[in-house]
Formats: C-alpha cells, structure tokens, sequence
C-alpha cells in the first residue's frame, strides 16, 4: 500500500434489519489531503463515518489505517488511533472555558492538583502551532458557532491526530465564519494532517477539495481527482442517470386561486434576509435547499416561535401574531423537523398526545376537561390516519417512527386548520408509511388548507408540491412553478448553479 495513503476502507458492508444500506463501500484518503465524501441524504455516508469511527461494527470489509490492518470496534479504538470526528451537532460543555473543553479528559496535574499553568502552556502552544486565536479563558456558551468549532478542532489536534472528520460544518456558519474554517482547513493540509470533509455544498468541494467520492445507495458512484470535478457531472453521480426517465419529473402547477399567506421582505439578522413570497388556497408550497439555508428559520417566524428583524407575514390580508398561541387559535400548525424532541411528548399516550394542541376545543365550563371528547378525538385520529396500534392509551414513545409522525399529524388535523407547515415530513420512516403521509398532505390541499413542506428529500420535494422555492444561503435562489422538474434541477438550484452554468458545463 501507497504510504501517503493514510485511511484505506475496502469493500465496507452494513446492514440493519435485513436491509443492506453499505455494499462494498470502497474509501481512501491521503495524507495531507482534503477528501470530499459526498452523496444525497440515505446515501450511506453516516454510516461509513460511524463504522471507521467506531459507532457501529462493520459487517464486512477490512480498514487500514497508516499501512496497517485495524479494527475498530469502539469510539476508543478510534481516539487511539489518532481518529477524530467534528460533528454538526457540537459536543462542547457550554459552562467551561475554552481551556477546559481542548483538554478535557487529557487534563494535566502534579500531586493531584491541577497544573493550570502548564495546561495553559500547552494550549497556547497548539494555537501558536497552527495559527488559532482564542481566549482561553472564555466559556464555551459565550462563543459564536465559528469558534466553537475552532474549539472542536483544537481538541482533536490535542492528540496529534493524523485525520480529521468534518460533518457538515459550515453548515450553522455566516460567510465570514466559512472563511475563517476553510483557513484553518488549509493549515492544517500544509501540516499534513488528512481531512474527510462531508458536506452538501458543491462549491465548498470545488474549493476545497483535492479528491471526492461519491456515495449513492449505499456503493461507489464514482471518485473524482481535484481536476476533473465539475458541477454537472457531480450532481449527476449523486443523483443517478435514472433521473433521465421522465418517470422522475414531475410538473410544477401554477394556480389562480387566491393568495391566503404571504410573506414580504422578511429578514432575521445572520439567519435569512429579503424573503418574500405567497402561498394561494388550496396550495403545497415546496421549500428545498442545503441545511443552515434558513428553510426551518422561516418556518419558526411564520409560527411564531422566532422573532424577525424586519418584514412582514400576513395571512388573508390581515398581519400575523408572533405568538404561537394565538396562531394555533387562528388555525396555524406545525409539524416541526425534529419530532421526538419537539413535535410530541413520548411518556404519554397517543390520547393525550393529539389533545394536546386542542385542549381549548376539549374544555367545559370552569376549565374542566371532557374526556369523554378527548376520547372520541384521539379514536378519530386513529381511524382517520390508521394509526396502529389502534389503541388510544398506547405510549406514542413506544410506537413506530412512522406511527409517531402520524399522531404529530394527527392533532392538527383536529382543528379547523388553515396552515400547515411541516418540516421534513418523512425523515427516518419507511417507504409505505411515507406514501401515507403524502396523501395526508395531498386531501388538505381541495379543502383550502396551505401546505408549507420543507424537506431534504428531492424526490419528496417533487413529489408532493405545486410549487417549490429553493433556499441558499438565507435568500430565495430560485423558484420553479411551472413545467417538468427533476431531483436534478432542485439539487442543482440548491449548490446554486444557474441554467447557464449547467450548460457551459456540457448540459
């Protein structure tokens, strides 16, 4: 083996439940090397990164790691080896200083106590080494996004790691944050340090990237070296030729029907700015876009649940409350991204689940509650969107992903509901639920109900909205509403490039 191969993954295999979601899988990076891992939401990418990280055992396959044959078998198996991982999601304790979370677990002392100053040294050191500014003594909560990841990098050079991981981590970043990472991204290359960078953003790749691979359905659809990388063709390798089939397109309807909501010149400082657009009766707005585009921000100002700097949202004319309980009263609902922790409660039952957004239509006189009501309500629920198991005092916690998202659904279909925005309305459940849900959203529509989906599934996104709005980078970049749309073209929107460009590039 090459000895500037630093990780080498061969034929790597995965399966959970019967279903194979890794098929030898194939993954190298070099020292030194800034190797982009790409491919669509369910291609595989997690979970190769989870294996060579040690979350999850591989079921087949064999990884090298600097010319050796390793297994990994745990997250300590790979902090050994030098691995190190910076997820979206940032794992630092937000009450310690800046000090504290670069050494922490590697803390140094003498006599038992700690050895502050020498920890400071060593610190300062490291910053020093690869050109980093921070204040030490800073706590973590005070940081913007930016340093704090600047705080995730420092931690993991602490143990001289030869290959960095980076999962999406521009995607919180302001322009100027994405500026300052992608320096530190370059010192490090320059010191040799290896780095396997995952992200959506293609023109990232073309920046950054000395090689990428591309993941599709669980195999390789290709690798591409810094030379050959071109925008159209790598889009294609993500998407897949099949999407040539006009089965794949599907066409967007303009309607006539009266504008209900509408939204001018919203903006909220380093999140969106200038949004503007309607929504008619009847009508299944699609919003697409890369996570961090500012789709959900948007979503939580219509509700209520953010303020905005400026702009204005009305609805049938008249200016919206930013009050989440008077926009429920109004009619407004939302089925928000993150389901478990915000869409419903798991240690109640599915009755009181779908209550819980309609307790002001299940009260009686002094404030009682009829539970004879609440009772009919959630049977209706049930029976309304097959909720299974059919029993009302089942914990929702305990029911399926797929029966979960029914039952945030189902109390909003409980009122007299006028909005409707939900927030990608199918991630995590299987093939036949999601059909279920689609239609769900699909027999609001003729009843006047505005449907707001935002979803990172292109071929959800296609497949259930009139209309879509594509989102980059807190601004509306395009807006397709009328004739055939691909995965291909709402994909090729959201890395924002234009027509033109796919046709200077060989479209």
């Amino acid at each position: 083996m090459n000895d500037d191969i630093l990780l080498y993954a061969h034929n790597i295999e995965k399966e959970f439940s019967g279903v194979k979601v890794l098929k030898k899988v194939n993954l190298e990076v070099r020292r030194g090397e800034v190797h982009a891992l790409m491919g669509e939401n369910g291609a595989g990418k997690s979970t190769l990164i989870k294996i060579i990280m040690g979350v999850y055992p591989k079921d087949g396959g064999e990884i090298y790691f600097q010319g050796k044959k390793v297994e990994i078998n745990s997250r300590s198996d790979a902090q050994k080896l030098g691995l190190s991982v910076i997820y979206q999601e940032l794992s630092l304790i937000p009450t310690l200083t800046v000090m504290q979370n670069i050494l922490l677990g590697q803390e140094m002392g003498r006599f038992g106590f700690l050895d502050n100053k020498a920890m400071r040294k060593r610190t300062m050191d490291l910053m020093e080494r690869f050109h980093l500014k921070l204040d030490l003594d800073a706590v973590a909560e005070t940081l913007s996004i930016a340093q704090r990841q600047t705080v995730e990098i420092l931690k993991a050079l602490t143990v001289d790691a030869p290959l960095i991981v980076m999962d999406e981590p521009t995607a919180s970043l302001s322009a100027s944050e994405s500026e300052s990472l992608f320096e530190i991204i370059r010192n490090l290359r320059e010191k040799g340090v290896g780095i396997l960078y995952i992200t959506h953003r293609l023109e990232e790749v073309y920046m950054l990237a000395d090689r990428l691979t591309v993941l599709r359905d669980g195999v390789n659809a290709g690798m591409v070296e810094k030379k050959d990388i071109n925008p159209a063709d790598t889009i294609r390798m993500m998407i897949g030729k099949e999407l040539k089939d006009t089965s794949d397109r599907f066409v967007m309807k303009k309607t006539d029907k009266p504008v209900k909501l509408s939204v001018k010149n919203l903006c909220r400082k380093g999140v969106f700015r200038d949004i503007s657009f309607d929504v008619h009766q009847g009508e299944i707005l699609g919003i697409g876009g890369l996570v961090g585009s500012g789709r959900t921000e948007v979503l939580r100002c219509i509700y209520g649940i953010d303020k905005y700097d400026s702009g204005e949202i009305t609805f049938e004319g008249k200016k919206i409350s930013c009050s989440v309980k008077k926009n429920i009263q109004n009619g407004f609902g939302l089925v928000p991204e993150d389901r478990r922790t915000q869409g419903f409660v798991p240690l109640l039952s599915i009755r009181k689940n779908i209550a819980l957004t309609n307790y002001d239509q299940l009260k009686k006189h002094l404030g009682f509650i009829r539970l004879s009501k609440e009772g009919d309500m959630s049977r209706d629920a049930i029976k309304r969107l097959d909720i299974r198991p059919d029993n009302p005092d089942l914990l929702v916690g305990n029911l399926s992903g797929g029966n979960q998202q029914k039952v945030v659904v189902g109390k909003w279909l409980m009122r007299d509901l006028k909005v409707l925005m939900v927030d990608e309305p199918t991630a995590g459940i299987d093939v036949g639920v999601k059909e279920e849900i689609y239609n769900i959203l699909e027999e609001l529509a003729p009843k006047g109900v505005v449907v707001i989906v935002v979803s990172s599934d292109l071929q959800e996104l296609i497949r259930v909205s009139h209309r879509i709005l594509v989102f980059r980078k807190g601004t509306i970049f395009k807006e397709f509403d009328s004739g055939a749309v691909t995965q291909e073209d709402v994909l090729a929107a959201a890395s924002g490039l234009t027509q033109e460009e796919e046709v200077a590039n060989g479209e």
